[in-house]
């Protein structure tokens, strides 16, 4: 695996080293050993998958709070997607900032996502699906989110969004005090 920094402190976008031959290919997308290296939060305790219909589909923007807060490694196993995180630690260089990926299933890049971000995607084709890697259980009592438009953080999606929950249409914009509250340190 390949790790490269983002514009984002302590996120990073991961290239898989595939072996290929004519059957196809192999690649490690995980491996403890390699994430300690890099200084990496290395625990994984549970792997969600999204399917998504429909193109445009937007989720997010998502996160739980501390101490729930969690690490996520994230991976389009189908299709397309547009990946977005936001830095909310207050403490951090970066914060308010947002980092926007392509991960598609050609591709094979995953993205690492720390403590204390916001991610959401926009999905570039139908029938795309994803598979996260979470270094915490969801809490549902610790689940956040922020308005996929917000204007403080001026993500800009790539295309019309045609599906967006109502939970998620629902979100309030970023609030500096709040996120001092919920990533204290």
């Amino acid at each position: 695996m390949r790790f490269t920094p983002t514009p984002l402190a302590d996120a990073c976008l991961i290239e898989l080293d595939k072996i290929e031959d004519e059957r196809g290919y192999f690649a490690r997308t995980w491996c403890r050993r390699e994430f300690r290296a890099q200084g990496l939060d290395e625990e994984l305790v549970q792997c969600s998958t999204s399917f998504n219909a429909l193109r445009g589909t937007l989720r997010g923007l998502h996160y739980q709070i501390t101490p729930h807060a969690e690490t996520k490694l994230v991976r389009c196993t189908r299709g397309a997607i547009y990946d977005v995180i936001v830095d909310l630690r207050p403490a951090s260089a970066t914060f308010l900032r947002w980092f926007g990926v392509e991960l598609t299933a050609d591709n094979g890049r995953m993205l690492h996502i720390p403590k204390g971000f916001a991610h959401g995607f926009q999905t570039l084709e139908a029938n795309a699906e994803i598979f996260y890697q979470m270094t915490v259980y969801y809490e549902p009592a610790a689940a956040r989110g922020i308005r996929w438009n917000d204007p403080l953080l001026g993500v800009r999606w790539p295309l019309e969004v045609t599906v967006l929950s109502e939970k998620d249409r629902g979100y309030a914009d970023s609030n500096q005090d709040r996120f001092r509250q919920e990533f204290p340190g």
